[in-house]
């Protein structure tokens, strides 16, 4: 993700749930087994996902009328339990649900907050593999993350711009809404004609019936909640291949057309000189979605998969920075929301190595104008490793100070080193979740050198660190 202006709120709002309280009930059978939890104490989320239970496959049936803002859904939840289960839980915001089924059978369901807990007509043993559907409608609403900015299912003068870190997933479909549960998808979003569905992946079918067309998506690379979206509106389309045979999908609203023209362009060259440093390209596509926005939006851009979606024209940077994302948050994918510096500093990092190719500053100098600059000090409010608050998961130390560990890595290990490391870090965890520990050891694990104190001091320490650059 790009703010407009990296920044901290001081008033930390909590995440926007409204309070639903339903229930429907099978029977009154009684069934064996353990309640899966609400929440998988993430230290920034501890609210968010659920424990019990691995999704493997969603399937999103959506059918979305534009003028009256009401969105009809369809989730199909393919799940493994991890435990013996009487009860399970699924995220879910607003809307109301009209029904559940648990493999084919009725099952019993109640609300309380953005909570849907599920019981099962039998008991679901574990190791078992389970297919769970949830039929649910209403107006999706928007949310304010921790640090005000707007997420979710965002209301657009021509549909909506779907865009989820940390949360807003939930707000237009039921799942285990945390970024250590990756699954594939496949979307079929029905929209009236004159719109256009984008999803994650590649375009299956779009068929048109009635005066409603229907795209239909597949993901098949695990992807985390938060990096999906099913944006809507009036886009102009252009289907295309890169000098290696990926399939490009990009969509621009005309209003940002112009505007977006030569940044976009050099998506596929930006692309391929990613591939360069960090190893092959981690999806089966590539491209961008470029929305007309809001003003309340407040950031530039979000990672989502495969198709980095943009809040309005981006510039050169920005599509490199999340085209970085592929590689650096999205395939390598962060086990917990306090490890988000591992997306952001490499992200802004690559920015710096862009910008050095370009003919402009290396990323030594751009490193020691932040850390000799007197002008702002918020990249120093927090360590980037320990972020305190949900507010500062987005806050300019994960970005700012993040890169700037990268840099000092860079200097203690030497060039050969940490460029093998671009490459073989994101190779080694391929499509799975990471933490910050698991980098610290990956990292150790390839020099001799003793990290222990650049990480201590750049990573975890309070305050400026203490350093002077030796040239020599």
């Amino acid at each position: 993700m790009r703010r407009r202006s990296p920044r901290r709120c001081g008033a930390i709002a909590a995440l926007s749930v409204a309070l639903l309280l339903s229930s429907c009930s099978p029977g009154g059978t009684v069934v064996e087994g353990a309640a899966g939890s609400g929440g998988l104490g993430d230290p920034l989320f501890p609210k968010l996902g659920n424990g019990g239970y691995h999704v493997s496959h969603y399937g999103l049936d959506l059918r979305y009328d534009v003028a009256q803002r009401h969105l009809d859904g369809t989730a199909a939840i393919t799940a493994k339990a991890g435990a013996d289960l009487r009860s399970f839980q699924l995220d879910l915001q607003g809307m109301t649900v009209t029904g559940v089924r648990v493999d084919g059978a009725d099952a019993g369901f109640s609300r309380k907050g953005h909570k849907l807990v599920v019981r099962p007509a039998a008991g679901i043993g574990k190791g078992k593999v389970f297919r769970t559907t949830v039929h649910y409608r209403g107006t999706p609403q928007e949310m304010r993350d921790a640090d005000g900015a707007s997420e979710g299912w965002v209301k657009t003068a021509d549909g909506a711009f779907v865009a989820g870190e940390p949360a807003g997933s939930m707000t237009w479909f039921p799942g285990n809404n945390h970024p250590s549960d990756k699954a594939a998808y496949d979307f079929s979003i029905t929209v009236p004609r004159r719109y256009t569905a984008v999803a994650n992946g590649e375009l299956r079918a779009k068929r048109t019936a009635g005066g409603w067309t229907t795209y239909e998506w597949h993901s098949a690379e695990p992807m985390a909640s938060y990096l999906a979206t099913a944006t809507i509106g009036t886009f102009d389309v252009q289907e295309s291949r890169t000098p290696q045979g990926l399939p490009l999908y990009v969509a621009v609203d005309p209003k940002e057309a112009e505007a977006s023209r030569k940044p976009l362009a050099r998506l596929p060259e930006i692309l391929g000189w990613a591939t360069e440093l960090f190893g092959p390209y981690p999806f089966s596509s590539a491209g961008a979605i470029v929305d007309h926005t809001p003003a309340r939006v407040d950031w530039v851009a979000l990672e989502t998969q495969t198709k980095p979606i943009y809040a309005g024209a981006p510039d050169t940077v920005t599509v490199v920075h999340e085209t970085a994302h592929q590689w650096f948050g999205d395939s390598v994918t962060p086990k917990s929301w306090r490890d988000t510096w591992l997306n952001e500093g490499f992200a802004t990092y690559a920015e710096w190595l862009w910008e050095e190719r370009e003919g402009g500053d290396s990323p030594q100098d751009r490193f020691d104008a932040l850390y000799d600059s007197d002008e702002d000090h918020a990249r120093w409010e927090f360590p980037p490793g320990t972020p305190d608050t949900a507010a500062d998961v987005t806050g300019q130390p994960v970005y700012e100070r993040g890169a700037m560990v990268l840099q000092q890595l860079r200097n203690a290990v030497g060039d050969k080193a940490f460029f093998s490391i671009l490459k073989e870090w994101p190779a080694k965890y391929r499509h799975a979740g990471a933490d910050t520990d698991d980098f610290i050891a990956f990292c150790q694990d390839r020099t001799d050198e003793d990290l222990t104190d650049l990480f201590d001091d750049w990573l975890y320490g309070d305050g400026q660190p203490e350093w002077e650059y030796d040239a020599a």
